[in-house]
């Protein structure tokens, strides 16, 4: 993967929000059998933040734990094209995907059938940050909050990917991202409401359902990633994506995989609490969409296949 260092990159889309971002404490989000932070009553707080947060939920490995970059700065200076060492920085490349995957959906949207694409900020936190959807903490990981329809990340997450959950690949980042914009994509279709109305935990359910679709839509994201254009609309943000690159997200969809957190928190594995997907199926899905480059071929709800 290289992003261009000529793209002109809007920082409009991105809110560094620093540390704290209102206060301490926060969500506590176990993960089921996994041993963290509120036992079994967990289980209901994560397939909660599951449906109406899309959330990862990986409380119960990382613990909430503080780190990161600084918060409060100004992007655009930092993020500018006169900063030759702007990628070196995780924000703006985090901004570049942001750029990317939004204008991919720019284009993507309207072929689903309900109009045109309504962008939404990410928002960069430390520690604790409050949302629309109340007080996260780091804990939560990354998610998307549909009552303000914005997406947050503590980018200290990525850390925790690689280095406990083996994704040590840049790629994963992006696919994150891309995974917590198909939830918006889901809330502006309405797909997010209708899950809420189904089952909330279970290897079948509408939870898991959700979130392997919002793996697909990041598939379909990959597949056409440098065919987006920057601010100018004349400058591609990446100048190549590889296989290797394709490769790193599977890996990732592979490390948090219902199945696969479960057994690294040492607990059982118990598909009844599954709320995000086996291995196999975030990594299936995720392949789906970029073998595609389609959002159509992404009706996880509509077949007993998944």
């Amino acid at each position: 993967m290289e992003l261009n260092e000529r793209a002109e990159l809007d920082t409009s889309q991105v809110n560094d929000r620093g540390r704290g971002g209102g206060g301490g404490g926060g969500l506590g989000i176990p993960l089921p059998g996994g041993g963290g932070r509120g036992g079994l009553i967990g289980i209901v707080v994560a397939v909660l933040v599951a449906l109406l947060g899309g959330g990862f939920g990986l409380n119960a490995m990382t613990n909430g734990e503080e780190g990161g970059q600084a918060g409060g700065t100004d992007l655009e200076q930092l993020c500018s094209r006169d900063n030759p060492q702007r990628f070196d920085d995780l924000r703006c490349r985090n901004l570049a995907y942001v750029n990317s995957i939004q204008g991919y959906w720019q284009e993507a949207y309207p072929e689903l059938g309900n109009g045109k694409y309504e962008p939404t900020d990410t928002n960069y936190f430390q520690a604790a940050v409050n949302t629309g959807c109340g007080q996260a903490d780091s804990g939560v990981g990354p998610f998307y909050c549909p009552a303000d329809r914005q997406v947050y990340i503590d980018l200290s997450f990525y850390e925790e990917l690689s280095s406990r959950f083996g994704a040590k690949g840049e790629f994963a980042q992006p696919y994150v991202l891309a995974h917590e914009y198909g939830h918006h994509v889901q809330n502006l279709l309405g797909t997010n409401e209708k899950a809420g109305r189904g089952d909330q935990s279970g290897p079948r359910s509408a939870s898991v359902r959700l979130e392997l679709q919002a793996d697909c839509y990041a598939g379909a994201w990959a597949k056409h990633a440098t065919e987006t254009k920057d601010k100018t609309g004349q400058e591609p943000l990446f100048k190549s994506i590889t296989p290797g690159d394709i490769t790193e997200a599977l890996k990732a969809a592979e490390a948090i995989g219902d199945d696969s957190i479960q057994e690294r928190s040492g607990g059982q594995v118990n598909p009844d609490s599954f709320t995000h997907g086996t291995s196999q199926q975030r990594q299936r899905w995720f392949q789906q969409g970029h073998d595609s480059g389609d959002p159509k071929t992404c009706d996880t709800f509509g077949t007993d296949q998944l």
